[in-house]
């Protein structure tokens, strides 16, 4: 089913679903996932994996749904949200909040059970952070609100580590790097194909403050930097040669997008940047499990 042409026809838990934004939430588990099997040398004890795991999805779709209600009025204004049953009216602020009160009540229990308080409040804090920090002030505020609130975004891995280890040492943060340093490249080739709907918004996104050939260099400099991060894990001696091939294999796929962007930009093209920057992104992690095991 398409739900973007089909609300009116959304049964309720499909409507509760969409505020969990199921896909970004997905990817974000992902690589939490990773995090978790990075932490050890043998396997993740199930009940860390799939009570964490599920924790983490929770929390992070409670985080979603208090980021749709408290922008329901500008996804109302953009094609590309104006479907969301917050932004249609289809489901009212008191059963949102509801909503994400009990997932959210629901992952934090599991966190503190299957896994330990560390990651319970970490990932708290993280996504208390993006429903909050990120949605209500940095968004509206800068046009440089998806690098400084991207840290919340970035998380996920490092939550997966402390999920198994109780701690958050130095190669978490380096997984939190890579995703730090993803994030602008990868929402700015999306935001430049939106930018109708960002300026009907209201909000001060890069390509509506500083125009077109601003925001395609940023992309540039930023994938410099991403795939300059990416080779971190190597240097640091957490991933051997296979993930390094991969990483500049992939590094130089998303690096051909954007000096391809920057010399002759089009919007079809910018919505092949955004789509492979997922894929390059879950490439990536997959290539840091299977390096880990080889």
């Amino acid at each position: 089913m398409n739900l973007k042409s089909n609300i009116n026809s959304m049964s309720t838990w499909q409507k509760y679903w969409a505020l969990t934004k199921p896909r970004v939430t997905q990817l974000a588990v992902f690589c939490a996932i990773i995090g978790m099997f990075l932490a050890t040398p043998g396997m993740v004890p199930w009940p860390i994996l799939v009570g964490g795991s599920l924790g983490i999805w929770l929390l992070a779709g409670a985080a979603f749904a208090v980021n749709c209600l408290v922008e329901q009025k500008v996804d109302a204004k953009m094609r590309r949200t104006a479907w969301r049953p917050s932004a249609t009216g289809e489901l009212s602020t008191f059963h949102i909040i509801g909503f994400a009160l009990i997932i959210g009540s629901i992952g934090m229990a599991l966190l503190w059970y299957f896994a330990n308080p560390l990651t319970m409040w970490a990932t708290l804090a993280t996504f208390v952070g993006y429903a909050i920090i990120y949605t209500l002030l940095l968004k509206p505020a800068t046009p440089q609100n998806i690098v400084i609130g991207g840290l919340s975004g970035a998380m996920p891995p490092a939550l997966g580590w402390a999920a198994v280890s109780n701690s958050f040492p130095a190669e978490a943060w380096l997984l939190v790097l890579i995703i730090f340093t993803w994030t602008p490249p990868h929402f700015w080739a999306l935001a430049l194909y939106r930018r109708e709907d960002y300026k009907q918004s209201g909000l001060p996104m890069l390509p509506v403050t500083h125009g077109e050939r601003f925001t395609l260099l940023h992309i540039l400099l930023y994938t410099l930097i991403l795939i300059a991060a990416t080779i971190l894990p190597f240097v640091y001696q957490m991933s051997g040669y296979f993930y390094l091939a991969s990483a500049l294999i992939l590094g130089g796929c998303f690096l051909a997008y954007a000096i391809a962007l920057y010399k002759k930009y089009s919007d079809e093209l910018a919505k092949k940047t955004f789509r492979f920057s997922i894929i390059y992104l879950s490439l990536l992690f997959a290539a840091l499990l299977i390096d880990h095991y080889l």
